[in-house]
């Protein structure tokens, strides 16, 4: 990933302006290259201490990562083509992504921080990429602005935990884990800390406009890719560090996960813009998410990995037929789509088949992904009061998920959106992603595969 980088940086040094096909194409095939190798020569072991960390369950979160960046660099192509800052683009999207790979890989507090600050900064850069609308302005200065707060208040509370226990390695901590107030009152700030960069409520205010006032490429990387990575790091932190305060912090994590459930439905069903629209979905689905993360150390975190894997093809299949629509026509609300089938068949069936698996309707891999989530919640502490609010938030999210498909394929326009023209490697970028719905569910050896890899890593 690094040489990736230095390649685009002295590429953008000696480039000169005209077509970026060629661009393009090299990168995603930098890009390709880089997902095969993450296969090959796997090593388990640490370096500088306990600052990095890698196994095979490791390896593999950074490929399931590897893969989104590839589907959205293919996705994004129409629109990169046209953007006279497409290599800077990549060199920040490339080093927001090195930074969650620090962050998966860290045992250490510090390091965690480090890849944390290296990750979000960039962020915000992309959030403003669309550099003559103002809303993209509006959106990076809203980010920057809350993300800020938020990794003040987990870098406080990192040094709250350091005053309480004297470290601030995973394994020191929990050795050194104590039911002490400071330590409780710092693990709520790491908390928060979390709850932001994964958009639950009531962390979760910056994430509409945001994803609205961002490129559509921008937005889909926020979407999978960073809450992605906290997601993996949060289900390994909490099982290692704080393993032995699991009973304070699962009433904790217990309200967030119903806040985001309902908080997410109630105003996905309000959304007319589809960006906002997925934002507010996105939220709901942190919730189910947090569930997971509710039902123990094996179960939980296979159970969590496995969902991140099918969330990534579902959304990247949804904002894939988003961005397409978004580049050759401007619109982005849900009336701007009634009619779509009679012009756009095919797209018209990609994002039926993305909203399915959102949805969890089988046989789409989303179903399998929330019935693994809503077991783990149930064989961990059996508190079937949660696992009822989550099913009750399933069929709330069928209402919003099937009044964009209705909108599609039923309702009447006079004046239908236009064929869309889609290139090849946006529409590869789809197909991946439609198909990755499709095998994810029907193939069981999937989760069985990462059940084995969480095993063998505790």
């Amino acid at each position: 990933m690094t040489a990736i980088i230095f390649i685009l940086l002295f590429f953008k040094l000696a480039s000169k302006k005209g077509d970026k096909s060629k661009f393009l194409l090299w990168v995603n095939i930098l890009l390709t290259i880089n997902l095969i190798f993450g296969f090959f020569w796997q090593q388990t072991g640490n370096l500088f201490g306990t600052m990095f960390f890698t196994n095979n369950l490791i390896t593999l979160e950074k490929s399931i990562l590897n893969l989104g960046v590839l589907i959205i660099s293919l996705q994004a192509y129409n629109w990169l083509k046209g953007h006279r800052h497409a290599p800077e683009f990549y060199i920040l999207m490339l080093s927001t992504l090195l930074g969650m790979f620090f962050m998966i890989s860290s045992q250490n507090m510090l390091m965690f921080y480090l890849g944390l600050e290296l990750a979000g900064i960039p962020l915000a850069s992309l959030a403003n990429f669309d550099l003559e609308q103002r809303r993209s302005s509006e959106a990076a200065m809203k980010y920057i602005m809350t993300s800020a707060f938020a990794s003040a208040i987990l870098l406080f509370g990192i040094s709250l935990m350091y005053g309480a226990t004297g470290t601030i390695d995973f394994a020191g901590l929990q050795q050194a884990v104590n039911n002490e107030g400071l330590f409780i009152f710092a693990f709520i700030m790491i908390l928060a800390g979390f709850g932001f960069k994964i958009s639950a409520v009531p962390f979760h205010l910056w994430t509409a406009d945001v994803y609205e006032g961002a490129p559509v490429p921008v937005t889909t990387y926020f979407s999978v890719i960073s809450k992605g990575s906290m997601i993996f790091v949060m289900a390994s932190m909490f099982f290692t560090a704080f393993e032995k305060i699991q009973v304070d912090w699962y009433q904790m994590v217990a309200i967030l996960s119903v806040a985001s459930m309902v908080i997410g439905n109630l105003f996905a069903i309000r959304q007319q813009n589809l960006k906002r629209f997925l934002a507010f979905s996105s939220i709901s689905q942190i919730g189910f998410v947090l569930l997971g993360i509710l039902g123990g150390k094996t179960m939980g975190v296979s159970a969590v990995i496995y969902f991140v894997l099918i969330y990534l093809f579902s959304n990247l299949a949804a904002f894939g037929v988003i961005n397409v629509v978004s580049d050759a026509t401007g619109k982005e609300n849900i009336n701007d789509y009634k009619g779509f089938y009679k012009t756009n068949k095919h797209l018209s069936w990609i994002f039926a088949i993305a909203l399915f698996s959102l949805a969890g309707i089988p046989p789409t891999a989303g179903f399998f992904g929330k019935f693994f989530l809503i077991l783990s919640g149930t064989g961990g502490t059996g508190n079937y009061l949660l696992i009822t609010i989550a099913a009750l938030n399933m069929v709330i999210s069928l209402f919003y998920y099937l009044r964009v498909i209705k909108a599609i394929f039923m309702d009447q326009n006079e004046y239908p959106l236009a064929p869309v023209k889609v290139s090849l490697q946006p529409l590869m970028g789809m197909g991946i992603a439609v198909l990755g719905i499709i095998v994810t569910g029907i193939i069981g050896s999937v989760y069985e595969y990462i059940s084995l890899l969480v095993k063998s890593m505790w």
